[in-house]
């Protein structure tokens, strides 16, 4: 099913509005998750090869709109939630609407590995929580946070 949804996302609707990015958000971002059977049976190169695809197709779509701006296409491991995240924007790669510090890559492997190696997906311990909260009650500093992967291409006709 995963494959599927993947490629699905590549007819869902689509705006290009450089001037409200709230609404090219709430649009163009999907959210995609996967049975235990999809994680087990699918390879990382399977998943990269379908949001390839879908990239290639969104790049078509936008190029048909007449859109003659920046716009990427993207894809995340939600953690917290279990899912792979994928949207597009008017925005460079640099410029990504995530509050956390994110890298972006043109590898999208290790984010789909993550996502697929996941074996409780969406689960946070309450060990790992309270870990957390020693450490932040120990030191005066925050915590460290590291960044999270961002696979990043570009769909637009401006880089």
């Amino acid at each position: 099913m995963l494959l599927t949804w993947i490629a699905e996302v590549a007819d869902e609707p689509l705006v290009m509005e450089p001037a409200d990015r709230r609404v090219e958000w709430e649009t163009n971002t999907w959210s995609l998750g996967a049975a235990d059977e999809d994680r087990n049976s699918l390879s990382v190169a399977e998943v990269v090869a379908a949001f390839e695809r879908t990239a290639a197709a969104i790049r078509e779509r936008i190029h048909d709109l007449r859109f003659s701006g920046v716009a990427t296409f993207y894809v995340w491991h939600d953690k917290q939630a279990g899912q792979l995240r994928c949207s597009t924007g008017s925005v460079p790669p640099h410029g990504l609407p995530f509050s956390g510090t994110y890298v972006a890559s043109d590898d999208l492997g290790p984010v789909v590995e993550g996502f697929l190696t996941d074996s409780e997906p969406g689960f946070i311990t309450w060990s790992d929580l309270d870990d957390m909260q020693s450490l932040s009650e120990k030191t005066e500093t925050e915590p460290e946070i590291m960044p999270f992967g961002v696979w990043v291409s570009n769909v637009g006709a401006s880089r």
